[in-house]
């Protein structure tokens, strides 16, 4: 990987308001604490469950809206407000078309301001904390989850672990019926130190985060977060092309999820997922992070057994 700029980066398009002054070198540094970082497009939906959990137990929530049009950063900021959080949550606009995984973002140098690692690497350095969650704006806490987030916050005092959140698949199909699956184990990290030895670099379909050497992985208990995917919604768009999950051996998981979305939109339940009704008045999100994941027998299993993989890419 190449040698990180000490001062920053600066774009090739020459948009100065968007060059990168890395958080650490700025007067006062790095104050003790975690950020979670969303990245996000139109996911004014996920939202209202997405970000009580971790307004409750982050220092500071911060969006980076890539040009939403649902309303994405007014859904963020009445979220924060109606709780009494307005203060723990910061929206910033990233106005520049980010290119899709895959072979656009392959195509796309590296300080472009449409580069994935460019706009990774920008995200992160608005934040001012010493400890950062990469978060998804559909991935959602379990009340175990809050718990253990809010526990492992001393880790924001080392430099040299990265924690990892397994999270299981959530395909929202009404209020009231989703399909949730336990087959995967997804060992992608979530949580990392903020400072020059942990930026982005761009790889083939994805951008990379770099790590020292001698970094510790701490793998968190299955059952503390959900990814939301709704079979009405475009689940795929942030791809170029899903139909090169079959070229390679890097898309394995993508793959997997893409069979396991097609044959639900079909009509069809794969055998490792598990139909879950939520009780008459409760949404089906609230249900299953607030209840059946937490009351679950451990440990968690789908009803069958699929073939275990260990999956680490977005």
């Amino acid at each position: 990987m190449s040698k990180v700029p000490v001062d920053g980066l600066q774009n090739l398009q020459g948009e100065h308001d968007y060059d990168i002054v890395w958080p650490w070198t700025r007067p006062g540094g790095l104050r003790n604490g975690s950020t979670a970082v969303l990245r996000v497009k139109n996911e004014a939906r996920s939202l209202p469950w997405v970000l009580p959990g971790l307004l409750r137990v982050c220092d500071k929530v911060l969006i980076v809206d890539n040009q939403s049009d649902d309303g994405t950063g007014e859904v963020a900021k009445r979220t924060a407000v109606d709780m009494g959080l307005g203060d723990h949550l910061d929206v910033v606009e990233y106005p520049f078309r980010v290119a899709r995984a895959g072979a656009e973002h392959l195509a796309e140098p590296e300080l472009s301001v449409h580069s994935l690692s460019y706009f990774y690497n920008w995200s992160f350095a608005q934040v001012d904390t010493a400890f950062s969650w990469k978060w998804d704006g559909d991935m959602v806490l379990t009340a175990e989850g809050e718990l253990a987030m809010a526990e492992f916050g001393w880790r924001s005092f080392r430099k040299d672990v990265i924690l990892k959140f397994p999270r299981h698949g959530l395909y929202v199909e009404s209020d009231r019926r989703a399909y949730l699956d336990l087959s995967l184990h997804n060992a992608e990290g979530w949580g990392f130190p903020i400072g020059p030895d942990w930026t982005y670099t761009k790889s083939f379909e994805w951008e990379v985060r770099r790590r020292p050497e001698n970094t510790v992985d701490a793998i968190l208990p299955r059952g503390l977060c959900v990814e939301l995917k709704y079979l009405d919604g475009d689940e795929f768009g942030h791809w170029t092309d899903p139909e090169s999950f079959a070229t390679s051996a890097r898309n394995a998981r993508k793959r997997y999820e893409w069979s396991v979305f097609n044959a639900l939109t079909n009509g069809e339940v794969p055998e490792e997922l598990i139909t879950i009704d939520a009780p008459e008045g409760t949404h089906v999100i609230d249900y299953v992070t607030k209840t059946w994941l937490p009351t679950a027998p451990r440990p968690l299993k789908p009803p069958v057994r699929a073939v275990g993989r260990t999956h680490d890419e977005p």
